[in-house]
């Protein structure tokens, strides 16, 4: 597959690459189409049609961790929800909730993988402020993910970029590398130290992807096994973008071109 590790060949780069456009697209369905009054099943709904009309297969439905077996096709978190939110679930759409939404799916056996937060009016001020600062967060790290870098020069990005506006770091999941599982080495963490992980090479597909508190850093975990919330009931915003690490600028592989 590769020279190395984490180094992905010209073949694995095109088909991780259209693996990526299947997933934005998908995203970018769901997210115009979330809306006051939807409950999280109807817009996973959304996200498994698109999915199977694209030719493509959910990576998240039926992922197995343990004992917990996921039964939805997307990940869906409202509000205090950090990450891995049941699509299934019945939970409606409210005036003001935050929605983080999160698409990984695998196509001819390559993975695509990117995530947003959708503010739903009327937009709290707060809330705007942290989706805000997380998406720049974002940006400002993927500028990060060049040859001769190390996975700790995009961590620490993240944490500085974000320390500033005083939120919480979420440290209990991290960013991974893509290729043909849904997480592979190397793990990228929202917080760390420059100079420090792994060496960025050209060739290396990472996904990226802030998570970010209005309060505490601390989450826990719900009784289902998958739905990680804050401790202190405050909203999370999260924001993922699959990027290919080049001789030059990154390539930001999870924007649709259409």
């Amino acid at each position: 597959m590769a020279k190395h590790k984490f180094i992905r060949d010209s073949d694995s780069i095109d088909g991780i690459r259209s693996a990526c456009q299947v997933a934005a697209t998908v995203l970018k369905k769901m997210k115009d189409a979330v809306c006051v009054g939807m409950t999280t099943a109807e817009l996973d709904e959304i996200g498994r049609e698109w999915i199977e009309k694209l030719g493509a297969e959910s990576a998240c439905h039926q992922y197995q961790a343990g004992e917990h077996t996921f039964p939805a096709h997307t990940c869906l978190s409202i509000n205090e929800e950090v990450v891995h939110g049941i699509g299934k679930s019945h939970r409606k759409v409210e005036p003001s909730d935050v929605v983080s939404i999160d698409v990984v799916v695998r196509y001819n056996g390559f993975i695509g993988d990117n995530a947003t937060t959708v503010a739903i009016a009327p937009v709290k001020p707060a809330d705007q402020a942290l989706l805000s600062v997380t998406e720049a967060a974002l940006d400002y790290a993927i500028g990060f993910a060049k040859p001769g870098n190390r996975v700790g020069d995009i961590s620490n990005a993240v944490e500085r970029f974000v320390r500033r506006h005083n939120y919480g770091i979420v440290r209990d999941f991290v960013g991974h590398g893509v290729g043909l599982t849904m997480h592979e080495a190397p793990q990228i963490p929202n917080y760390g130290r420059r100079g420090k992980g792994a060496l960025l090479k050209p060739g290396m597909a990472l996904a990226i992807e802030p998570m970010v508190n209005l309060g505490s850093h601390e989450v826990r975990i719900l009784d289902d096994g998958w739905t990680a919330v804050t401790v202190d009931g405050q909203n999370s915003a999260h924001f993922e973008h699959t990027v290919l690490v080049t001789e030059g600028e990154p390539e930001i592989l999870t924007i649709p071109k259409n």
